[in-house]
């Protein structure tokens, strides 16, 4: 009799072990587990640590709470502004309501890559190429928006959308690189005569102060002079100012004008 209880005891003790190991369930700390009892959702989300299913009738499926980063393939299409281009970009989105994204679409990773690459060919025809080149930060912030507002109920957040590259034509990248030229160009002559224009003004008032001491402009000459010579060159042109043989011809003093000689005297 004690041997037969013995021999029950140990089958019941494994049929225990072996109902324990069939139920027995570990959700990572980074998932969410959703418990379908006879295809129907049972229970609460189960939360992470070790949790009990009943064999042969629920069935956990794990969901990854982590923020997931997709790429999205690139895109080409026509700007406003009738230029064709190609963008990609990257979307970082996470899963807030496990049930839901298990319930509520067959595959949401795959959901939010088309609804990415639809909204991204959506900007591209609403933008023009110099918004796509500039101001990446708002239409971010548009893209963002477009594929946000039907994750919320696929019980997915789209935390952050960003365009990675703009690849254009050959002939437009030419066609950039000559108005940059051209842009740079007249930049340039701006600038040039801007410089003439504040070099003549100061030429005007050190010639008017010139004008009033004619010995500086012996020393403005002399400093040429000095500043030519210092580069060694074989040959010095010295230009000399009329305005200098004019100050010489005032400082040289008069003489007399020459007495003409007696008239002869015929015999």
């Amino acid at each position: 009799m004690l041997q037969e209880l013995l021999v029950a005891g140990a089958a019941a003790g494994s049929a225990c072990v072996v109902y324990v190991a069939a139920a027995a369930r570990v959700v990572k700390q980074y998932e969410r587990g959703v418990v379908f009892r006879l295809g129907r959702v049972a229970g609460e989300v189960r939360a992470p640590g070790f949790t009990m299913v009943v064999p042969f009738v629920d069935k956990l499926r794990k969901v990854n709470m982590q923020i997931v980063t997709m790429p999205v393939p690139a895109q080409e299409g026509i700007t406003r502004d009738n230029v064709t281009v190609r963008v990609d970009a990257v979307v970082y989105f996470k899963v807030v309501n496990a049930a839901d994204a298990i319930i509520t679409v067959e595959d949401y990773r795959f959901a939010v890559s088309q609804m990415a690459q639809t909204s991204l060919r959506s900007i591209i025809g609403k933008s023009d190429l110099d918004d796509l080149l500039s101001s990446r930060e708002k239409l971010n912030q548009g893209l963002e928006l477009m594929i946000d507002s039907p994750a919320v109920g696929w019980g997915v957040q789209i935390d952050r959308v960003e365009i990675k590259d703009v690849s254009l034509p050959e002939t437009m990248k030419r066609s950039m690189a000559r108005q940059a030229e051209a842009d740079r160009e007249r930049r340039a002559r701006i600038i040039n005569a801007d410089a003439e224009l504040q070099a003549s003004k100061k030429l005007a008032e050190a010639a008017e102060q010139m004008s009033e001491q004619p010995a500086a402009l012996q020393l403005r000459l002399l400093q040429t002079v000095v500043a030519v010579a210092a580069e060694k060159n074989s040959t010095l042109v010295l230009p000399f100012p009329v305005e200098l043989l004019r100050f010489l011809e005032r400082a040289q003093p008069q003489q007399p004008p020459p007495v003409p000689p007696p008239p002869a005297v015929e015999q």
